[in-house]
C-alpha cells in the first residue's frame, strides 16, 4: 500500500478527530487539545523559537495513519534534555547546530509517546516505520545538523536506535500506588525515620496556617488563573529567567482540558499563595507548573508532592510523574526511573563526539540509580 509522508506547520490542518485518533486518550499531553492550546495561545510558535512541523503519514485512503509532534527549533530552551554543550562544540568547529528538529512536548519534560499511529490500523508495525524513515529523511532534506526525540517510551527508543539515532537516558522521579487506601497506608510502607519526618513535614505545613483546595472542571475560576499565573510568572523569571507560557495558553487548557485539570491551591489568611497545575491521564496523575509568592519552607512539598499522592490515592491512579529532576524526591517516596530520548546527528565528526560523550553518561546514570535504590530508599526493607 502507498503512503504519503509529509510536514504539518499548524495542527489545525490535521484536525482535532484525526490527531486524538493517533494519540489516543491515556497521556493528555500528546492531546489535541493540548498542543493546540501551545499554537493557539503563542506559546509554541515560530516566535518562540517553537515552530510547529509536525510530521504525519497517510494512508493511499487519506486516512492519516501516524503522526509525530515535531518542531523546528531555533535554540535549546524549554526541553529538559540539554545539548548546550553539543551546540558550542558544533559552532566552535564552524558548523551551524540551529534550527533543529526536535519531537517533544513543549515546556514539558513528561515521558509518552511520540510515535503516534492508529490503534485500530491493520499495520501499525509499517507506520512505525514509516514515521521513522520519514524523521530520518528530514536533516538532509533540510540542511540540518540535528533532530531529536525526547521522552519518548523505552519501545520507541530501541526501534529509533535500530534506524540510527543515539539513545541518551535520564532520571525522573515516580511515585507509585501499590494499592494504598490512605496517605497513613502508604506510609506504612516506608521506614520508621523517613515516616516519623513526612508526618512532621505536613503537619508544620498545617501549623503554620495553610490550607489546601483541589480544584477541577468548573470548580476553577478565572480568578484561579489569575492568581497561579502570577505566580508561575514569578516562579518562572526567578529560575528560568523567562516564562514560556502565556496567560492565554491556561485559559485555553481550562477550556479543552478542564475535566483532566486539577489545581491545588494554598491559602493562607483566606490568600491564594501557592499553586500546583496536574494533569490526570488513563492512569497518572501529570505534575505540570507549580508557583508561589510564598517561600515558606516545605510548602513546595506539601503542594506538589504530598498533595499529588493524596489525589492519587482518592482517584485510584497508578502513578504521580512529579516532572524534571530532584533527587529530594526520593527522600518522599518517589521511585528513580529511566527516562529514553535519542538524537540524529547529520555530522559525522559530531555524531562520533556524541556517541562517546552518550555512552559515558549511560554508564553514570545507570550507576547512579542503583546507588539511588540501594542506599536511598526511604522504604522498609523486607
Amino acid at each position: 500500500m502507498p503512503a504519503e509522508i509529509r510536514t504539518v506547520t499548524d495542527i489545525h490542518k490535521i484536525g482535532q478527530t484525526d490527531w486524538d485518533k493517533c494519540a489516543g486518550a491515556d497521556n493528555p499531553f500528546v492531546s489535541f487539545a493540548f498542543l493546540s492550546a501551545m499554537e493557539d495561545s503563542g506559546s509554541a510558535s515560530a516566535e518562540t523559537g517553537w515552530q510547529p512541523f509536525h510530521l504525519v503519514v497517510t494512508d493511499d485512503d487519506d486516512t492519516i495513519a501516524g503522526i509525530v509532534p515535531l518542531y523546528v527549533k531555533s535554540h535549546s530552551y524549554g526541553e529538559y534534555v540539554f545539548d548546550w554543550s553539543w551546540a558550542e562544540a558544533y559552532e566552535r568547529a564552524g558548523g551551524r547546530y540551529y534550527p533543529k528538529l526536535q519531537a517533544a512536548v513543549p515546556f514539558s519534560p513528561v515521558p509518552g509517546p511520540r510515535l503516534l499511529i492508529r490503534p485500530d490500523h491493520p499495520a501499525p508495525e509499517r507506520i512505525r516505520k514509516l514515521l521513522i524513515s520519514g524523521l530520518c529523511a528530514l536533516p538532509e532534506r533540510l540542511g540540518i545538523a540535528s533532530l531529536h526525540v525526547t521522552f519518548c517510551s523505552g519501545d520507541e527508543s530501541r526501534a529509533m536506535e535500530d534506524a540510527g539515532f543515539l539513545p541518551r537516558t535520564g532520571i525522573q522521579y515516580h511515585w507509585y500506588n501499590r494499592g494504598y487506601a490512605s496517605f497513613d497506608d502508604f506510609l506504612g510502607a516506608l521506614n520508621s525515620r523517613k515516616r516519623k519526618n513526612l508526618r512532621k513535614e505536613r503537619k508544620q505545613v498545617r501549623d503554620a496556617g495553610y490550607s489546601f483546595e483541589v480544584l477541577s472542571g468548573d470548580d476553577l475560576k478565572a480568578a484561579h488563573w489569575d492568581r497561579f499565573y502570577a505566580f508561575y510568572h514569578d516562579t518562572s523569571d526567578r529560575k528560568w529567567g523567562q516564562a514560556y507560557l502565556t496567560r492565554e495558553f491556561f485559559e485555553l487548557l481550562h477550556e479543552r482540558l478542564r475535566d483532566r485539570t486539577v489545581l491545588v491551591a494554598a491559602f493562607r489568611d483566606g490568600n491564594m499563595v501557592a499553586g500546583a497545575l496536574n494533569l490526570i491521564g488513563s492512569d497518572t496523575l501529570y505534575g505540570r507548573n507549580w508557583g508561589t509568592i510564598d517561600r515558606t519552607p516545605l510548602l513546595h512539598f506539601e503542594t506538589c508532592y504530598y498533595q499529588a499522592i493524596d489525589i492519587a490515592i482518592e482517584r485510584g491512579l497508578k502513578t504521580v510523574e512529579a516532572g524534571a529532576q530532584g533527587e529530594h524526591k526520593i527522600q518522599r517516596g518517589y521511585e528513580p526511573v529511566l527516562t529514553h530520548s535519542v538524537h540524529l546527528i547529520a555530522d559525522a565528526g559530531l555524531r562520533n563526539a556524541v556517541a562517546r560523550f552518550l555512552d559515558q553518561e549511560r554508564s553514570h546514570i545507570s550507576q547512579d540509580r542503583e546507588f539511588i535504590m540501594a542506599e536511598h530508599s526511604p522504604f522498609r526493607q523486607e
